[in-house]
C-alpha cells in the first residue's frame, strides 16, 4: 500500500514554505528557536495555514485580554510594560497629510522589581501609528539590553494597530512577502515593523493586554501624560532637530501601588503616586537627542 502523502508547513523556521519530506522539514525546525511547524493532509490546508500566518507555538502562549470593564483577566507578569504614542496632527485634520512640523511623541513605563523606569521622545513629522510601533520597540530594546527577554512579560497598549499586527500574525504575513501588505502594496513603517519582529523572537513569553486610552488604568494615563510632557517641550523653532529625548530616573513604587495599576483602579494611593512623576517631570532637564 502506497503511504499517503503529507505536507509540511513550516511558518518560522531556517526556511519557510511547504515541504513534502519529513527529514527535509526536520532539519529546517530542529535546533531553531520558536520554530512553527504543522503537517497537512493536503497542500491546500498547508497553503492555508501559512496564509494566517501559522498559530504561534510556545511553551507559554501569549494571551490577550482587555484591562477595560467587564475583563477578568489582569496582568500578572512579573515585568509589566506600559507603552503608548501619538501625534499634534494638523495635516490630517484638515484633510490632508501629516506636516513636517507636526509634533508627535513616544513613552513607556516599565514596572519591574518594584522599581519604575520610563522613557519618552518626540519627532516632527511622525504619525501617530509610527509613535505606537516606536513605544513598543523602544520599551523591548530595554529590557533586551538589561537581561530580561527571558522573563514573562505583560505589554499594556491602547493601539487595536501594535495589537493586531503581532496577535493576529500580520507581521508574519507582511514579512513573507517581502514586507509588502496584500497585493504588493505598500507598507507604512516597514522598516519599524522589521525591527519589532527582530526584537518579538527574542520575547518567547509576552503577554498582551488592550487598555481603554486616557481613561482609568494608571500606567496609560502616565505614558499619554509623558509623551504629551514631550511635545509640549518641541518647540517649532527647532523643526530641524529630529527627537527630543526625556527620561525619568528609575523610581520605587510600593506593592500596593502596582496591584492597583494591574487591577485597572486608581485609587487615592495610586493617583497621588502618578500626580507626584507628573510634577517630577516638569523639573527635568530637556535636551535635544
Amino acid at each position: 500500500m502506497t503511504a499517503k502523502k503529507k505536507f509540511y508547513a513550516v511558518a518560522k523556521g531556517k526556511q519557510t514554505g511547504i515541504f513534502t519530506d519529513w527529514n527535509t522539514t526536520k532539519a529546517l525546525v530542529q535546533g531553531y528557536a520558536g520554530a512553527r511547524y504543522k503537517g497537512f493532509a493536503t497542500r491546500q490546508e498547508a497553503q492555508s495555514w501559512l496564509d494566517e500566518g501559522g498559530p504561534r507555538i510556545a511553551k507559554a502562549p501569549s494571551k490577550t485580554a482587555t484591562l477595560s470593564g467587564e475583563s477578568t483577566k489582569e496582568p500578572t507578569e512579573a515585568i509589566v510594560v506600559y507603552t503608548d504614542g501619538g501625534s499634534r496632527n494638523t495635516g490630517n485634520v484638515n484633510g490632508g497629510h501629516v506636516k513636517k512640523q507636526d509634533k508627535a511623541a513616544w513613552a513607556y513605563l516599565i514596572e519591574i522589581a518594584g522599581q519604575q523606569h520610563s522613557d519618552s521622545q518626540g519627532e516632527y513629522g511622525a504619525t501617530n501609528n509610527r509613535m505606537e510601533i516606536m513605544a513598543l520597540i523602544q520599551a523591548l530594546t530595554w529590557l533586551k539590553d538589561n537581561g530580561k527577554a527571558t522573563q514573562e512579560v505583560a505589554i499594556v497598549a491602547d493601539s487595536r494597530y501594535v495589537l493586531n499586527a503581532i496577535q493576529k500574525n500580520w507581521i508574519v504575513g507582511w514579512k513573507r512577502r517581502g514586507w509588502q501588505r496584500s497585493g504588493n502594496q505598500p507598507l507604512a513603517n516597514r522598516e519599524l515593523w522589521q525591527e519589532l519582529d527582530r526584537l518579538l523572537a527574542q520575547f518567547p513569553h509576552l503577554h498582551y493586554y488592550w487598555t481603554k486610552g486616557h481613561a482609568t488604568n494608571a500606567g496609560n494615563v502616565f505614558v499619554d501624560q509623558l509623551l504629551n510632557q514631550t511635545m509640549d517641550r518641541m518647540t517649532n523653532e527647532n523643526t530641524q532637530t529630529s527627537s527630543f529625548t526625556a527620561r525619568v530616573n528609575d523610581r520605587s513604587t510600593d506593592k500596593t501601588d502596582k496591584a492597583a495599576i494591574k487591577n485597572n483602579v486608581v485609587p487615592k494611593s495610586q493617583q497621588q503616586s502618578v500626580d507626584a512623576i507628573k510634577k517630577s517631570l516638569e523639573k527635568l532637564e530637556w535636551y535635544n537627542d
